[in-house]
């Protein structure tokens, strides 16, 4: 018996003997460079975030990688209402626009590239349109949200004159360009979210 027990002692012993373990190395975050729906979709699936950008930036920085993987196809398949832009055109004059938006955001991924699909066909210039990216609280570490109010994302402020006319917040109400045709031309307006 004593034999019995010697040997569950040596061999508990042995089990539970520190081996050296050797560091498993940190996982590589690699940067997304992906340009075609398949790679896109291998990117969704293996639940990849693409990073946050905060603070003013440029339209390229949007339509390049790793975010033209929502920017160009949404941009591409993006038909403008020509009509309703042909309204909008003479109005476009001494305005400015100011868009808010998340990169993280399902909403300005939809909205934003479409945005600026219609800006182009208006050949508005990108001087007088400047963009804001926010984090997940709707803001910036230079705090270029105070004032404006920004409680979803995207959100478009028409400026004229250095005051604000009107918003898009989130989503149009109809369409963007008939929202900005409602805007733009002094009609009754109210944004998705306003009381």
């Amino acid at each position: 018996m004593k034999k019995i027990i010697y040997i569950f002692i040596a061999l508990a012993f042995f089990a539970c003997k520190d081996e050296k373990k050797t560091p498993t190395p940190e996982p590589v975050q690699e940067e997304v460079t992906a340009t075609t729906e398949e790679t896109e979709s291998e990117t969704e699936e293996e639940g990849e975030k693409l990073p946050i950008l905060t603070g003013v930036q440029i339209r390229e920085t949007i339509a390049t990688a790793p975010y033209d993987v929502w920017f160009g196809p949404t941009y591409a398949v993006y038909s403008a209402d020509k009509e309703t832009l042909d309204a909008i055109k003479p109005l476009t004059k001494d305005v400015k626009i100011k868009i808010f938006m998340g990169t993280w955001c399902e909403d300005s991924q939809r909205e934003v590239p479409q945005f600026y699909k219609i800006t182009d066909v208006l050949e508005i210039n990108e001087r007088d349109i400047e963009l804001i990216t926010v984090d997940e609280e709707k803001e910036t570490p230079e705090h270029l949200e105070d004032g404006f109010n920004i409680t979803n994302v995207p959100t478009f402020i028409f400026l004229k004159d250095g005051k604000e006319l009107n918003r898009i917040v989130e989503f149009p109400v109809t369409s963007l360009e008939k929202d900005m045709l409602s805007i733009l031309s002094g009609e009754a307006y109210k944004h998705s979210y306003a009381e």
